[in-house]
């Protein structure tokens, strides 16, 4: 096995690590060289050589002369003023010759890549640092080790990015890590770490690493070396020619789409709502870069034919997003169109019907169109609508464009309408996604030429490279399907997995959104989630405390350790386990001894009051519900149909031959005492009342020389309680009399009343009334005590001009040079002829008198009948 480690030269830090400086790397490398060959110069002078080597002296020591010739340059053993036979030759090393073992392609391993491994059964985000000498976990990745930490008897240091330390007092022991299926143990420190779950430093002696220095040695000692050089070796593109029956289509995989679609069976239309006119918005700003490749496109779309020059009163602006690669998407902003356009109502499949239809396939082709949704045609009288506004022009689609509202829905039907024939039986379609399904390997092919007939005839064009064929095991719409069932994608993991610690309610909404798309993979789902999601309610503080956490870590773990749930088999039956609790229902649906999926939601508000035996049958009733496509028809469902029975919900406190075992206490009672809490509620709250300070507060009538103190120890005001206004008392005797079961809503007068007899405060009557007028209960039943509104009237027309007017204010206007922000405006009823007047708002009532009349009255005369509002201005007196 070959393992290719990164190298980082540094010290760990909270938030990665400090890198070291080169120089002072080297120096001290340098440093170390010396020392090594200052010691292998002296064992050398011992064995009677003159030198760490046959033809160097060292390099920290003085030059010395030859013993035979007396000059500088070289040695006695080397030199040629000596006779022949005196020089001595250096022997050859004992060492075999170089010779090439083995040379062979290693697969590279996904999980290498990623760093990602099993420790103590949990996947994690490993990081191995060579540069440090211990190894790390992180605190949120600690709780899923299921181990206790070990104090340290001697703490020691950390050194940090800023210089700082960080003592460390306790390790976690006996850590079991499975690198590439070798099992070793390791002890991790607690700590803050970057993006990594756990890092492993030098001190694993699993890694079986070894330093440079230590390596010098042994080729010092003759040992045996191998040096391999790994790169990574890039496979051959795969190509048409080398697919099984592929290779017969090649018009179905072009390197580009052809031009224009043909007319099909479908056109992409744009209906608007009632009134709605269009809308142009003025092109966005962009950068450089970005304009460079917006007329690349611009020119690549009119090459093609699938845009041409506009002058369609409707216009969007352009924008581009950065793709993985690097390129530039453009896309067009529709969101103002699509607010105007009645939104199409056809259906996409549910990705759960669509996986059931996989049962007992074993072979899967995937096939995905190229640039689907631009083989299909724009209506000719909608395409003004799809036109969008560039720096380089006013164009419009001819083909239908991403980013419309309807545009997924449109295409849905137009792939149903071409693969009908084959739908459900060996083909599923999801927009623009094709998955081919069968049970052997002669099936799968009769069924891929059957399928690239229809595209080949449709002409639907697919891209080659991002198509599968011949698998046994297939990616689709998030999830990795084969003959064994359904799993969990890894790359979804992956991201549930390193998904940080939420901080707001959206992005515990975003969690929840991508963990609940695999909910049926997660047994009791929504009750693990209630803490997280009672931080969503509106009006509720944000408090992310440890039962948060820990629902949060459970469902990551959960996702990671997701089981493979069983394609269900229409032919044999079911087997359902339900259960219920005060937190939620929830349910299981197994076939053949293998779960076919996991369903669960929490109880609704009124639900959190029934009794045991309605939740039983409340979860029993949610499991048929939501599995009738499977259960419909079996055993259970026709016993129900033997019988004349209606199942309905029986009102707890009428249930009165409830099961006894039921209901049978947990707990013996021995004994029970029932009072009231009110008599020491009111002692309490007038004893705080009588005080100096407070007795102002409550009593400013001088109403306090009539209390008088009964044997019971409580206050009364001639012969009534008296309430002080602590605790909300006055508004719990006021609920009681009011909206108990014993009371029907009374009015303010009856309640008032009753209260009086027993209670007294000082303003009883108005808070009665302010209490009584606040219910909405009596409001909607109250007897009405007026007479009743009349149907409105149309005022007589008028004989003479000026004999009836109507008046208003037309008020909030820009004020004028003049000060004038009101216009008064007086209208004759008969030609309905108008003096438009304008004054200011802080005009009396005396001088809107003299100016109607100096400017009506002077020329209309006195009016029979005047028409208005109640403005004040008008109910004044003057």
């Amino acid at each position: 096995m070959i393992l290719k480690l990164p190298q980082f030269a540094g010290t760990l830090t909270r938030k990665g690590f400090k890198k070291t400086d080169t120089k002072s790397s080297a120096k001290e490398t340098s440093t170390e060289v010396k020392t090594e060959q200052a010691a292998l110069q002296k064992a050398a002078t011992k064995r009677g050589r003159s030198g760490t080597s046959w033809y160097h002296h060292a390099p920290n020591l003085p030059c010395r002369v030859c013993n035979i010739c007396g000059k500088y340059g070289h040695f006695a053993n080397v030199c040629r003023s000596a006779p022949q036979a005196q020089r001595m030759q250096p022997a050859p090393l004992a060492l075999p010759a170089p010779q090439a073992q083995k040379i062979q392609a290693v697969p590279v391993r996904q999980d290498v890549v990623n760093s990602t491994f099993l420790i103590n059964n949990s996947y994690a985000s490993v990081l191995f640092d060579s540069g440090a000498d211990r190894s790390f976990v992180s605190y949120d990745f600690e709780c899923m080790l299921g181990k206790t930490r070990t104090h340290l008897d001697k703490p020691f240091n950390v050194e940090v990015a800023d210089g700082n330390t960080i003592d460390i007092d306790t390790v976690i022991i006996g850590c079991i890590v499975n690198l590439n299926d070798h099992v070793f143990p390791i002890d991790l420190i607690p700590m803050h770490l970057g993006s990594f779950d756990v890092i492993i430093g030098m001190d694993c002696k699993g890694l079986k690493l070894m330093s440079c220095t230590k390596a010098h040695k042994y080729l010092k000692k003759k040992c045996i070396a191998f040096l391999a050089h790994v790169v990574e070796k890039k496979e051959k593109g795969k190509s048409i020619e080398d697919v099984p029956v592929i290779k017969d289509f090649p018009e179905v995989f072009p390197d580009d789409l052809p031009g224009l679609p043909p007319e099909r069976q479908v056109e992409f239309r744009i209906d608007l709502v009632p009134g709605a006119n269009p809308v142009a918005k003025a092109p966005y700003r962009l950068a450089p870069s970005e304009l460079q490749e917006l007329a690349s496109q611009l020119q690549e779309l009119i090459d093609k034919g699938f845009i041409r020059p506009s002058h369609s009163p409707w216009g969007a602006p352009v924008l581009f997003v950065k793709k993985k690669d690097g390129s530039f998407l453009m896309c067009i902003d529709y969101r103002e169109l699509n607010k105007l356009t009645i939104k199409n109502q056809y259906p996409l499949s549910r990705i759960d019907d669509l996986f059931d239809q996989l049962q007992g396939s074993a072979w899967f082709s995937k096939i995905d169109l190229r640039s689907g949704y631009h083989q299909l045609r724009v209506h000719d009288d909608d395409i003004p609508k799809t036109a969008f506004r560039t720096r380089y022009g006013h164009y419009e689609f001819l083909v239908m464009p991403f980013g419309l509202t309807n545009a997924p829905a449109v295409f849905m039907d137009l792939m149903n309408r071409v693969c009908r024939p084959y739908l459900d039986k060996f083909e599923i379609v999801f927009i623009d996604d094709i998955l081919i399904y069968s049970k052997s390997k002669e099936e799968h092919e009769h069924h891929l030429k059957l399928i690239l007939e229809i595209l080949r005839e449709e002409q639907l064009y697919a891209k080659f490279y991002k198509c599968e064929f011949w698998l046994k095991e297939v990616q689709f719409l998030g999830h990795i399907v084969n003959e064994k069932g359904v799993h969990v994608d890894p790359a979804k993991i992956d991201a549930v997995k390193n998904w940080s610690t939420p901080t707001t309610p959206t992005e515990i909404r975003s969690f929840l959104g991508l963990a609940g798309y695999y909910r049926r993979f997660i047994l009791n789902f929504s009750r693990i989630a209630i803490p997280l999601t009672s931080l969503t309610q509106k009006n509720k503080p944000y408090e992310w405390g440890p039962m948060q956490e820990e629902a949060f870590q459970t469902l990551k773990q959960k996702l990671c350790d997701a089981p493979v749930l069983t394609l269900p088999d229409g032919n044999d039956d079911f087997v359902v386990y339900c259960d219920a609790s005060n937190l939620g229902l929830s349910c299981v649906l197994m076939q053949r001894g293998k779960v076919v999926a996991y369903a669960s939601r929490q109880l609704k508000i009124h639900e959190k009051n029934y009794t045991t035996h309605d939740l039983e049958l409340g979860a029993a009733v949610f499991a048929l519900k939501i599995w009738r496509h499977y259960l419909y028809g079996t055993k259970c469902v026709e016993l129900l149909n033997d019988y004349d029975c209606e199942i309905r919900y029986h009102l707890g406190k009428a249930n009165v031959v409830a099961d006894a075992l039921s209901r049978k206490s947990q707990v013996q009672i021995h004994s029970v005492r029932v009072h009231t809490s009110l008599h020491n509620d009111v002692l309490t709250a007038q004893q705080h009342s009588l005080a100096q300070d407070n007795l102002k507060n409550e009593m400013s009538c001088g109403a306090e020389i009539l209390l008088e103190t009964k044997d019971d120890g409580l206050m009364y005001y001639l012969n009534r309680l008296w309430i002080p206004n602590r605790d909300g008392l006055r508004m719990m005797i006021m609920d009681e009399a009011h909206k108990s079961r014993y009371s029907i809503h009374p009015g303010a007068d009856k309640m008032y009343q009753d209260l009086r007899a027993l209670y007294w405060w000082p303003g009883m009557k108005k808070d009665i009334a302010e209490y009584v007028s606040k219910c909405l209960n009596y409001a909607k039943v109250k007897a009405e005590h007026q007479r009743p509104s009349g149907l409105l009237i149309q005022p007589e027309i008028p004989m003479w001009k000026w004999e009836n007017i109507s008046m208003d204010f037309i008020t909030k206007l820009p004020r004028t040079a003049n000060g004038k922000d009101i216009i008064w405006v007086i209208v004759d009823r008969l030609t309905k002829t108008a003096h438009f007047l304008p004054i200011r708002e802080t005009y009396p009532v005396r001088k809107l008198a003299r100016i109607y009349v100096d400017e009506i009255f002077s020329r209309h005369g006195i009016p029979l009948s005047i028409i208005s509002d109640r403005d004040a201005r008008f109910m004044a007196r003057f």
